[in-house]
């Protein structure tokens, strides 16, 4: 079983990775294997609408957003991970994750998606609730903590003082790996997920 949690900063090692480094350590604390994806300084380009992963079944544009679509089926589950910017999530994971999520259509149905936030002081909730509408409509299992899955502080120094938001990233982790253990276990014992009905998309004309 393997996560995949992607850092959204432009910082590669700061507040948003502290807080990620303590959801993947108590993954691996719990035999579940993980890996850190930072998606760097470059311009991410906002998705263009052009359906051209509708026809081809992958993004047009040939960056990470491109080459992690096309690991999907490896990981079980996905953390992301977002500094606020005026009360919400900075504006480069939200490219990443539209295009991600709308290229990668229903490969994530049955998988965890979660999202952990920083902020200096104000914005963590607005963020967290953004980014936490990528999973819900995607049939994603997004687990709970103790807390909303935020933390407060300017530095990583600073998050790490931060112990309340250290803690609820450690109940994340352990909230994952139980749920991924409880997946495996299911479909060792013959527990299949749901069947899925044919998508009825509509707008309010008809």
């Amino acid at each position: 079983m393997k996560v995949l949690l992607i850092n959204g900063s432009p910082h590669q090692n700061g507040c948003t990775y502290t807080i990620l480094k303590e959801v993947a350590d108590t993954l691996n604390k719990n035999d579940i294997e993980t890996e850190i994806h930072w998606i760097g300084l470059g311009d991410i380009t906002g998705c263009k609408n052009c359906q051209y992963c509708k026809k081809k079944g992958e993004c047009c544009i040939k960056d990470d957003v491109y080459e992690i679509s096309q690991r999907v089926d490896e990981f079980d589950g996905f953390v992301f991970g977002a500094p606020v910017y005026y009360s919400g999530p900075a504006g480069q994971v939200n490219s990443w994750m539209d295009r991600f999520f709308y290229s990668v259509g229903g490969k994530l149905d049955g998988k965890i998606g979660a999202a952990v936030v920083n902020a200096r002081r104000g914005g963590n909730s607005a963020s967290f609730e953004r980014m936490n509408q990528y999973f819900l409509i995607s049939n994603m299992i997004v687990p709970g903590s103790q807390y909303w899955n935020m933390s407060h502080g300017f530095t990583p120094e600073d998050v790490m003082q931060d112990k309340e938001g250290l803690q609820t990233m450690r109940a994340l982790g352990s909230n994952i790996a139980w749920i991924l253990k409880c997946i495996d276990a299911g479909k060792k014992a013959g527990i299949n997920p749901p069947e899925r009905e044919p998508r009825q998309a509509t707008h309010f004309i008809h």
